[in-house]
């Protein structure tokens, strides 16, 4: 296992052989961008602050979206339940108890319509976290944003579109790894000539660190990743330049603040290197990583709840000073319940607070040149690429997820940091430290049990309503297309717009491309 970060000395100080400025960090703007992708950041425009939200119906998510541009967001980003995620629709027996509960219920375009109500898609980045049912959700939202008469290619926003980090850490796969790999860059090829202002990807550390992964590790395998989806893309014919610009990444904030300041930056360099020297990039604009981050849910704690806002502030300064293009800071009731209007408020307030009040937007990479942080950034592209190397001999990230070694190196890192706790060698406060008899818990959020009958419900009206046989047509398209060759994009929005639901069209894939079952 590569070396964690060395943070065991009191001080830094300058090394002998000082790093070329140039070729290891470079103005702000200028390659290889550890110092940010910008000139100036945020002196003319501050990180999108983008708070992840959704529950229950479309309705009630909408309503939640509304208030939180009416707070100041300035983007949405979209919460998915569990049955959407991985491709059931809300009467099905398997989605029994999970309609509603972690994210929003979509069934069908209908739902989406309703989800967006009254928000001029032209004029809002939306970000959609989901995987395994990426190609149907960008479908459906696309479909929705031309039935009001926008141009599709005038929107802007992310789908998550990961799959290989569900094989990781997280689970919510549907097909096999080759599969999906193969959705995956029919969404590339398809915004790429389509959708030029959307990200088609964004490949997620998040979840990795969430599992329970070191800062290097979170930046190593998400890379991993990232050069398995390119290798792919390029196998399908592509060209890495026309891809790569919309690639996005979303890394997580831990509680190490300067660890995290020094990922961020080490992040960008190791990118960049990636990029113009494994895939040989001309384009400037695809050796620039953009990412968004999200505060550490892993570190919120039910003990002493209110705590956490100090613990998301922090992480989200990090961020700040990291570089972030956008932000999700998460609510101090979130180890309780989804979160209430009140919490989310404070935490978009923790985020204006430091654009708005603390000043540390006025200078790009205000930490640059500091000799712990860039001891720090050193130490982490080093680890990255160690792993990069050992992946690398095994064959790649999709060998290296099947024989589980990503996988067990992650589950070894959770391991030892739960033992530092348990035995208080890593304090958390409320928990193993300064412990309180205080018992009062904020109010939490209640999801009205009666959403997966409503749910039920509209799927029955929409299949009474809709042309059964020309949506029976549809589906059968489309498991002619995913046992060929073809894009399976175009299909895919023949399918919403004649309003199969996702559950229909996800099962249309079942039926070529199988479910993966883990060893």
């Amino acid at each position: 296992m590569p070396k964690r970060t060395d943070n065991k000395k009191a001080f830094y100080k300058a090394e002998k052989d000082s790093q070329d400025y140039d070729s290891n960090l470079g103005d702000p703007g200028s390659p290889p961008f550890t110092r940010g992708i910008y000139e100036e950041m945020y002196r003319k425009r501050h990180w999108t602050m983008r708070q992840y939200a959704g529950y229950a119906s479309a309705e009630e998510s909408n309503r939640r979206y509304k208030y939180l541009l009416e707070q100041g967001n300035t983007g949405l980003s979209v919460a998915f339940d569990l049955p959407t995620q991985i491709g059931y629709d809300s009467d099905n027996s398997k989605a029994v108890g999970e309609v509603g509960r972690v994210g929003v219920a979509i069934d069908s375009i209908l739902d989406m319509d309703v989800l967006f109500k009254g928000i001029d898609l032209e004029k809002v980045s939306t970000s959609m976290t989901i995987n395994a049912t990426a190609p149907i959700i960008l479908a459906l939202y696309a479909a929705v944003a031309e039935s009001r008469g926008s141009d599709s290619s005038l929107l802007s926003g992310t789908i998550q579109n990961d799959i290989l980090k569900e094989y990781i850490a997280r689970g919510t796969y549907i097909y096999p790894p080759a599969e999906s790999l193969r959705l995956i860059t029919d969404l590339f090829a398809y915004c790429s000539q389509n959708m030029p202002n959307w990200n088609s990807i964004s490949i997620s550390g998040y979840h990795i660190r969430e599992a329970g992964s070191t800062a290097i590790q979170e930046l190593a395998f998400t890379f991993a990743n990232a050069i398995a989806y390119s290798d792919a893309a390029i196998n399908a014919g592509l060209e890495f330049d026309s891809f790569a610009p919309r690639i996005s990444f979303f890394f997580n904030c831990h509680n190490d603040f300067f660890e995290e300041v020094a990922k961020f930056r080490a992040s960008r360099r190791i990118w960049y290197r990636i990029a113009k020297e494994r895939f040989k990039s001309k384009n400037p604009k695809s050796m620039a990583l953009r990412f968004h981050t999200q505060t550490a849910g892993s570190t919120l704690t039910a003990q002493q709840p209110y705590v956490n806002i100090a613990r998301t502030t922090l992480q989200a300064l990090s961020a700040v000073l990291g570089g972030t293009q956008s932000l999700h800071t998460n609510s101090f009731d979130e180890a309780l319940a989804l979160p209430t209007e009140a919490s989310v408020r404070i935490a978009l307030r923790s985020q204006q607070v430091i654009a708005y009040e603390s000043g540390v937007d006025k200078v790009a990479d205000p930490l640059g040149g500091s000799w712990y942080i860039e001891r720090l950034t050193d130490e982490i592209e080093t680890g990255v690429f160690e792993y990069l190397e050992i992946i690398d001999g095994m064959g790649g990230a999709l060998n290296a997820i099947e024989k589980g070694y990503i996988q067990d190196e992650i589950a070894a890192s959770a391991y030892k940091y739960q033992q530092a706790i348990e035995d208080g060698s890593q304090i958390i406060v409320g928990v193993n430290s300064f412990q309180s008899d205080d018992s009062v818990k904020p109010q939490t959020l209640e999801i009205d049990p009666k959403i997966a009958e409503i749910q039920a419900e509209k799927l029955t009206t929409l299949k009474k309503e809709r042309n059964s046989s020309a949506v029976e047509r549809s589906l059968s398209e489309l498991s002619r297309v995913a046992e060929g060759t073809e894009n399976t994009m175009p299909i895919i929005f023949d399918c919403v717009k004649l309003k199969a639901t996702l559950g229909e069209i996800s099962d249309a894939l079942r039926k070529v491309f199988g479910e993966y079952r883990p060893r």
